[in-house]
């Protein structure tokens, strides 16, 4: 399927590891002009190395006015993906303020301001375009200990309708991606014990998690014109979860 996402100019957050460098290696590979936003230089270093042409800007969103130094001047950009996040996983009578305003920093906060930045812009060239958010199935369902990350991801899920909502006259479309358990870098952290991975796995219907490919190819369609009459979605890619 011709995604027709040649040429055109994607900013990607979260684009050092896991899914964020997954879909900016296959936006590349699209022919894309690619925006590739992380916090760790040394992954952008070896990103641009393997995409050569992409343009990397190193910050940490979750600083406001870090991000808007860095991407306030980014210029046009026509696609979005707000794919950088934190998983700081504590049981609920442990959360603490840091975890929870660092949570809220990265996971939401930062969503609002890089899609303003890349909406205003849109607008103000009366340009169509598209936002993909990165959710997950935690946002819901109820899962032990994730108790300010799934609280995240179902405030972006409600985020992204609203946005929908008020974008959607300006021809941009934002719709949610929902993986499952995702083999990342991060992924493998926090479910690398066997007992632990059991008792989600034995939830999903086709008996595993998702790979980076399964989301990339989610993600890669929501931001192509095959999807123009879809806006204020939530696309699970996670294995049957949420129908369990």
């Amino acid at each position: 399927m011709e995604l027709g996402l040649a040429g055109r100019r994607v900013l990607v957050t979260g684009a050092g590891k896991g899914i964020g460098r997954g879909t900016v290696q296959a936006l590349h590979a699209a022919g894309a002009r690619v925006v590739a936003v992380s916090r760790t230089q040394a992954d952008l270093d070896s990103l641009v190395r393997e995409c050569p042409g992409i343009e990397p800007v190193c910050v940490d969103l979750g600083d406001w006015e870090a991000t808007e130094r860095a991407l306030g001047s980014v210029g046009p950009v026509d696609l979005l993906v707000n794919n950088a996040a934190v998983a700081l996983l504590q049981p609920f009578l442990e959360v603490t303020k840091d975890a929870f305003d660092r949570s809220f920093e990265v996971n939401l906060r930062a969503v609002i301001q890089v899609s303003q930045i890349v909406a205003r812009g849109l607008i103000a060239r009366g340009a169509p375009g598209a936002i993909v958010n990165i959710s997950s199935q935690c946002s819901q369902r109820a899962v032990t200990n994730h108790s300010v990350y799934c609280s995240t991801k179902g405030a972006l899920d409600m985020l992204t309708k609203v946005m929908a909502l008020e974008l959607g006259p300006h021809k941009i479309r934002v719709n949610a991606v929902n993986p499952t358990v995702v083999m990342t870098p991060m992924g493998q952290a926090n479910w690398s014990d066997p007992y632990k991975a059991k008792t989600m796995l034995d939830r999903i219907p086709l008996g595993k998690f998702a790979e980076v490919q399964h989301v990339v190819d989610a993600i890669l369609f929501l931001l192509s014109d095959r999807s123009g009459m879809t806006t204020g979605s939530t696309l699970p890619v996670e294995g049957g979860f949420w129908a369990n």
